[in-house]
């Protein structure tokens, strides 16, 4: 397949990807990491009713839905119309035995590119997710390095429940390393239950509604915690993607921080800026199926809103059961606002192969 696409690319900017099966995660891992116990990605405390993933996404009986590249190119590409995927690799959790997971990233890594970006009828088309742990500093910046130039990874992965925020100072390493590989960050919410902190401000939820309805929060406490210590300050070429939807909530939250923190800007001198200053160029979203007002008339005013028409990308979530299509985004934007958040949007920050209009 060729990698010439129309000057402006539908992009699904959130493909998920897995091990066909346990035993092929423990045939990359070898020993001694193969003989360990650890937990499945499908391991949680709450799931939704029916199944965690959309209907016929399971390649065969014994493998895991969203494992086959030639069925899911199938899907995204010939199905639903995109020109280009960016491929986010789903894992087993935030684990106690750091040295462990990260052996498990480096193994998912290697899978991600041996099967998916540098082999198969859709290889061209494929972007991808390189995961690294940060809880193992030193080996992520190792795995950056060791992935850096390849021509089809076009961002790094982190989980969005850590045992810390994002702007504390030992993850300034981790950063450094993301701008000096020219890499966005894209934080994804880990499927794996592992040592994580429990996932709402009320502890761990009981069902699945409740998870939802608290989940987009955990993106704030990252955010506004990024941009109070400086982070974008310091590292001014950052940019960070909030892979699992939840742009609705922005523009309230960062009201409220602009209008609390105007007094008190003097309190960080490092971070001198108004909070909001801090987010065109650094900040980005991937849209979810459950997110923004809808198909409504103000549609349209309410994506303008802080810029979110610049920040905002589609992301499909393939397999999930939450499963989006082009269908469920409202009919109220501007055809520039569509025309951005299906590609625009991800082709700039990715820097995909759009080629120049003829004439």
């Amino acid at each position: 397949m060729s990698t010439t696409v129309p000057a402006s690319p539908r992009v699904d900017a959130s493909v998920h990807i897995f091990f066909r099966s346990d035993a092929e995660l423990r045939q990359y891992l070898g020993e001694p990491w193969a003989s360990r116990g650890f937990p499945t990605p499908d391991t949680s405390f709450t799931a939704p009713l029916g199944g965690r993933y959309t209907p016929g996404s399971r390649p065969d009986p014994a493998s895991h839905p969203g494992s086959d590249p030639e069925q899911v190119g199938g899907i995204v590409f010939e199905q639903q119309g995109f020109d280009l995927a960016v491929l986010h690799p789903m894992t087993v959790g935030v684990l106690p035995d750091w040295h462990l997971e990260s052996a498990i990233l480096e193994a998912t890594n290697r899978m991600l590119v041996e099967r998916w970006l540098d082999s198969g009828s859709y290889a061209d088309r494929f972007f991808g997710t390189i995961r690294v742990n940060p809880n193992d500093i030193d080996a992520a910046v190792k795995e950056i390095r060791r992935w850096t130039g390849h021509p089809r990874i076009v961002q790094i992965g982190l989980p969005m429940q850590t045992q810390a925020p994002y702007g504390r100072p030992h993850y300034r390493p981790l950063w450094r390393a993301a701008v000096d590989a020219g890499l966005p960050v894209a934080i994804h919410w880990e499927m794996g239950q592992g040592i994580t902190h429990p996932p709402t401000p009320n502890g761990t939820a009981r069902t699945y509604q409740q998870l939802v309805g608290f989940q987009p929060l955990t993106f704030v406490f990252h955010l506004m915690n990024m941009i109070a210590e400086g982070v974008f300050e310091e590292f001014p070429d950052l940019k960070v993607v909030f892979a699992d939807g939840a742009a609705d909530m922005l523009t309230p939250m960062i009201w409220r921080m602009d209008t609390f923190g105007r007094p008190h800007l003097e309190q960080t001198p490092w971070s001198p800026r108004m909070p909001s200053d801090y987010l065109a160029g650094h900040v980005y979203f991937v849209n979810g199926m459950l997110d923004g007002p809808g198909d409504v008339d103000y549609a349209s005013e309410w994506l303008r809103m802080t810029g979110k028409e610049d920040m905002l990308m589609f992301g499909s979530s393939y397999p999930d059961w939450q499963f989006a299509t082009t269908e469920a985004l409202p009919s109220g934007w501007t055809g520039e606002q569509r025309a951005k958040v299906l590609g625009a949007n991800a082709a700039d920050l990715y820097r995909l192969p759009v080629p120049s209009p003829v004439g």
